[in-house]
């Protein structure tokens, strides 16, 4: 997942601010990518991973 997709991105529950939790990123490109990771949204605290660059942002109900 690209860094940049960060401005466009929000809590699809609530549709509030979503937070950048890093745990794994690669340098490699020209702009940084995030492997693995989580978005947290900053109003109702829903955790969304981010697995293999590619973010979940499914409701934790339905991701099953």
């Amino acid at each position: 997942m690209k860094e940049t997709l960060m401005d466009i991105l929000c809590c699809p529950l609530d549709k509030e601010t979503l937070e950048l939790e890093v745990t794994q990123t690669d340098q490699s490109q020209t702009e940084t990518e995030i492997i693995d990771g989580e978005l947290v949204c900053a109003e109702c605290g829903t955790k969304y991973p981010i697995e293999d660059g590619i973010p979940n942002l499914l409701p934790p109900d339905m991701r099953e």
